[in-house]
């Protein structure tokens, strides 16, 4: 098992805790579990964890807080659990940085699909980032440092990313003022690695544009090109 994927499984409820464990074990993983946020913090103090499977409720600080929390402080992948199904729970998740979202009852099949997925896409970044020559870029007001992770506003300010939401952002300031299509788009922020979480790239560019658009619905960022795709229209310059 040395070397295998770390697993972090937190949620409140000892039996999916126990049945998650076992079932990813079985399948080749390392697995911890937390019944809470302060026990999440106490194996992440611990250990070095590869993936968080997290649940939205949980006793104390909730999912949503300590995925938001996270991603102020580390790049490690979230796929997140919720008992409730509307569409604003997901979106939310997303928001707050999440890289996958599944809803209870779910398949342990789907979640093992989603964790490797999720796990393939990160694996493969650091590649993709080697090849740039540059780690930071700076758009509009915005600076993004590559080797951090971090989207920097202005004014300071650290807006979280979900990793599919990285990888898009970085796909654009590293072709700006160029028609790049969906499917051109997708090639450059995942590869042909496209996965369930990949509803579409619409999805992802008007997610990323509720976060660096002073008006998201007259974007002047990410511009759509009617039949084409997308462009990024900022001058970038690159450090």
């Amino acid at each position: 098992m040395e070397g295998s994927p770390h697993i972090l499984v937190v949620d409140d409820n000892r039996e999916i805790r126990d049945l998650l464990s076992r079932f990813l074990v079985k399948d080749g993983f390392r697995v911890s579990t937390a019944a809470d946020g302060r026990a999440m913090y106490e194996v992440l103090g611990e250990s070095t964890i590869d993936l968080i499977v997290l649940d939205l409720m949980l006793p104390g600080e909730d999912g949503l807080a300590l995925c938001r929390r996270l991603r102020t402080e580390s790049d490690i992948p979230v796929v997140m659990l919720t008992a409730k199904g509307e569409e604003i729970d997901r979106v939310l998740g997303l928001e707050m940085g999440a890289d996958d979202y599944l809803a209870k009852p779910f398949s342990t099949r789907e979640l093992l699909a989603r964790i490797k997925a999720v796990l393939r896409r990160v694996q493969s970044f650091p590649t993709a980032r080697g090849s740039a020559k540059v780690d930071v870029f700076r758009f509009a007001g915005w600076k993004l440092d590559a080797a951090k992770w971090e989207l920097e506003s202005a004014d300071g300010v650290i807006v979280p990313l979900s990793t599919g939401e990285f990888d898009l952002l970085l796909a654009l300031v590293q072709h700006p003022q160029r028609v790049l299509s969906r499917d051109r788009l997708l090639d450059l922020a995942r590869g042909r690695a496209a996965t369930v979480f990949d509803r579409s790239i619409d999805t992802q560019v008007s997610r990323l544009r509720r976060k660096i658009e002073e008006n998201p619905k007259e974007p002047k960022i990410i511009k759509t090109i009617w039949g084409g795709g997308y462009v990024f229209t900022p001058q970038v310059s690159h450090e």
